[in-house]
């Protein structure tokens, strides 16, 4: 995030929306105004004479984990419930003692992006969610004051550690105690510009929602109920709704002991079932990977990945 003073080292950024503060996000991009230019037709004088035409803002994009408070957690949700709510906001880029160092405002906010991360059981990184916001317009300004870090998260040692390794997934029918990677899911918002009058910004309303597959990865050892369905759906070509399924994955805590983030996925079906590549003579562990569509996921979170 630019516009900030310069030779100060930006440590942290405040994310507020609503009249509310949020939490501490990782990482913020985006927001910038771009205009359209339009080409004239070539004159008397050859040349392509050019002109500044709407304007429009980037998306903001910001990464985070746990620690957010529960009315952004409920902006989330509300958007995969397709109930979908315009914020105001504003993200401080702080220095290390908390001084507001510049600040980017954002009016009428559309969530236009939501994605989880990649899971897999031999990873050892943090996780974190990247959450993309739609706005009709932004400004930039200097900072001015400080942040009560107080005000805007867990207190020390109670956040919850969140790790792609640390998941757990249920699907009817099917064994996935030995799935070990899971694919990021992102789910999309498609967001229509409309021009407004006289005016050079636009205003964005939300159309239709992508809801991303499903696709993870298992030993082959325990693959027969994947198999079986592949069969059914697939080549037996008994694939009606009543064929599909329903799941739950569950991002949990490092103790494996509480859910962190919740996906509940309706109106799955498989569409490819494909084994590894084994060399011969190979020892590894032959896995493989199974793809399925989505028609829903509905997102919940519990108590201990917020803190108001």
């Amino acid at each position: 995030m630019g516009h900030g003073k310069r030779g100060v080292p930006t440590g942290k950024f405040a994310f507020e929306f609503g009249g509310t503060k949020a939490g501490w996000i990782q990482s913020v991009e985006g927001g910038h105004a771009v205009a359209d230019v339009v080409s004239e037709k070539v004159g008397s004088d050859h040349i392509v004479h050019k002109h500044i035409a709407g304007v429009k803002y980037e998306d903001i994009t910001v990464n985070c984990g746990t620690g957010m408070s529960k009315a952004f957690y409920e902006w989330i949700k509300a958007s995969f419930d397709r109930k979908h709510v315009r914020h105001d906001g504003a993200i401080h880029a702080c220095d290390y003692d908390g001084n507001i160092v510049s600040t980017l405002d954002f009016f009428h906010g559309l969530i236009s992006e939501v994605g989880f991360p990649a899971l897999d059981a031999g990873s050892k990184d943090a996780a974190k969610m990247s959450i993309k916001i739609s706005p009709e317009f932004t400004r930039y300004k200097d900072g001015s004051g400080k942040v009560d870090p107080s005000g805007y998260s867990l207190g020390k040692g109670e956040q919850k550690k969140w790790l792609p390794r640390n998941f757990r997934l249920t699907i009817g029918g099917l064994t996935c105690t030995h799935v070990n990677k899971i694919e990021a899911l992102v789910m999309k918002q498609k967001v229509i510009e409309h021009h407004v009058g006289e005016k050079r910004d636009y205003e964005k309303e939300p159309a239709n929602l992508e809801t991303p597959n499903l696709v993870v990865t298992f030993s082959e050892h325990t693959a027969k109920s994947w198999y079986d369905w592949h069969k059914s759906f697939v080549i037996d070509g008994k694939n009606h709704q009543d064929q599909e399924k329903s799941g739950t994955l569950e991002y949990l805590t490092e103790d494996l002991g509480a859910t962190l983030f919740k996906l509940d996925f309706h109106g799955l079906g498989i569409f490819k079932l494909t084994p590894d590549k084994v060399e011969a003579g190979g020892e590894g562990i032959r896995r493989v990977k199974a793809e399925m569509y989505c028609e829903e996921i509905k997102f919940a979170y519990q108590g201990g990945s917020t803190w108001a």
